[in-house]
């Protein structure tokens, strides 16, 4: 998993990972203050809870700028390379790629969970004010 972390680069694996604290955090924060509360209409804090949904989707799309940086990077150096008269063999374009895609994977991953931890907090929520 380090060894993931490093090589999708790491500048935006930290933000990601950053951004994947804080989406957890506010969500369960705001479940903690939405489930304890005595109030029937929990409309507001459910609210709050849906922007932890809104912060998983900014993750993705981080993800996707990290991987759009990296492809933009890639091609740069591919350039650099045949304008030095090296043959750039296909393997090597292959495994680019594959690297660029680790911050796009780990972004839709932070935005699933975000979105089932939505889901599970609102569902208890909603069930709480049915009894």
């Amino acid at each position: 998993m380090k060894e993931l972390f490093f090589t999708g680069g790491a500048t935006y694996m930290a933000v990601l990972t950053i951004l994947l604290i804080t989406t957890t955090a506010w969500i369960i924060y705001h479940f903690i203050i939405a489930y304890s509360s005595k109030q029937k209409n929990l409309e507001k804090l459910l609210r709050k809870i849906g922007y932890g949904k809104s912060m998983g989707l900014f993750t993705m799309i981080v993800g996707i700028i990290g991987q759009m940086t990296g492809l933009y990077h890639m091609f740069l150096t591919i350039e650099d390379t045949i304008k030095n008269g090296v043959e750039v063999i296909p393997a090597l374009i292959y495994g680019a790629i594959r690297v660029t895609m680790i911050c796009t994977f780990y972004g839709i991953f932070i935005y699933l969970f975000s979105l089932l931890l939505w889901f599970v907090t609102t569902t208890m929520i909603e069930k709480k004010l049915e009894n």
